[in-house]
């Protein structure tokens, strides 16, 4: 077996200098053999002891990629055994917090009387710096994940064509049809009857309507009515019709209008009637939790049709 040389001195101590203090000795004796043995073929071939050596180290490659080797030490800020289960939950978790941490902001800044301007930067710096610590903190768990073996060895549990997701229950989407329906004959009936179907009344006998009077004064309770409609013949259109990317676009954009139009109506108050509060003797918290409400379930709507498009997408 030939000698070291100063060459082989340098890279066996480049690898070392990356390796845990137990692992050394072994790592050494078992590195300089092999490089030992392989300048030996190349000197028993014919080569020149210098270039043979230069060819074994440059053949094993840079000491740290080694190194990474024999301490078992990813050189990826993510593997490959875990980058799936990565990039689901963060995808995840930006598609349904994002959207929440934005509408939060802009509905608090709307309702705090900000300009336009500021409530849309307000918006879209919240939704940023949301995406940014998601994103951070995400990948910073799983590098260490990655980085200590006893997290990364844990057994997982291994993948059957049991985890498929099942298809869709034609029944089942039909009943969603049938509820989204009567959902829709009922808030159009409550909302073209409440001008003058009442429990309260004024002075002259006439019905006092829950609604604001607003709303049919600018026409805007007919465009809310129609994009009702419109979501519906969507939901329709999803059930009997191919899906195809204008559908799913168009159906999205009208379910993403009717939420914002119904978060601007209760964000400015302009939902209830303020005669027929006054005259059934509310407390002025009701009409606030209401249009708390209302907020709520449409910022709901946003993230789910945000989501449900998103899925689609991807499974197309």
């Amino acid at each position: 077996m030939t000698t070291t040389s100063s060459l082989t001195d340098r890279y066996v101590d480049a690898a070392l200098r990356r390796l845990p203090g137990r692992q050394r000795p072994d790592v050494e004796k078992e590195l300089r053999a092999s490089i030992a043995d392989a300048v030996d073929d190349r000197l028993d071939a014919g080569s020149d002891r210098a270039e043979a050596e230069l060819a074994v180290v440059t053949e094993l490659g840079d000491p740290a990629r080694l190194a990474a080797g024999y301490a078992n030490r990813p050189l990826q800020l993510i593997g490959p055994a875990l980058y799936l289960d990565y990039t689901r939950l963060l995808t995840a978790l930006l598609v349904t917090i994002v959207p929440a941490v934005a509408a939060a902001v802009g509905l608090v800044r709307a309702l705090q009387g900000g300009t336009a301007l500021s409530v849309i930067g307000d918006t879209l710096g919240a939704a940023l710096s949301a995406g940014i610590h998601i994103a951070f903190w995400t990948t910073l768990v799983f590098a260490i994940i990655e980085r200590t073996p006893v997290l990364r060895r844990a057994p997982t549990q291994p993948w059957t064509p049991a985890a498929l997701p099942g298809p869709p229950s034609r029944r089942a989407r039909y009943g969603e049809l049938v509820t989204e329906t009567v959902l829709m004959v009922l808030f159009t009936t409550f909302i073209l009857l409440s001008p003058v179907v009442s429990t309260e009344t004024d002075a002259d006998g006439d019905p006092i309507g829950v609604l604001s009077p607003w709303l049919w004064e600018t026409g805007l309770v007919y465009l809310l009515i129609f994009l009702v409609i419109a979501s519906l013949g969507f939901s329709f259109a999803k059930y009997y019709a191919r899906w195809s990317v204008p559908l799913a676009v168009a159906g999205s954009l009208v379910n993403i209008a009717s939420a914002i139009v119904l978060i601007w109506l209760a964000a400015n108050d302009r939902v209830l009637n303020p005669v027929f509060v006054e005259a059934a003797k509310w407390p002025l918290s009701v009409p606030q939790w209401i249009n708390t409400g209302l907020i709520v379930i449409s910022v709901g709507a946003l993230i789910h049709t945000v989501a449900e498009g998103i899925i689609r997408a991807r499974r197309r």
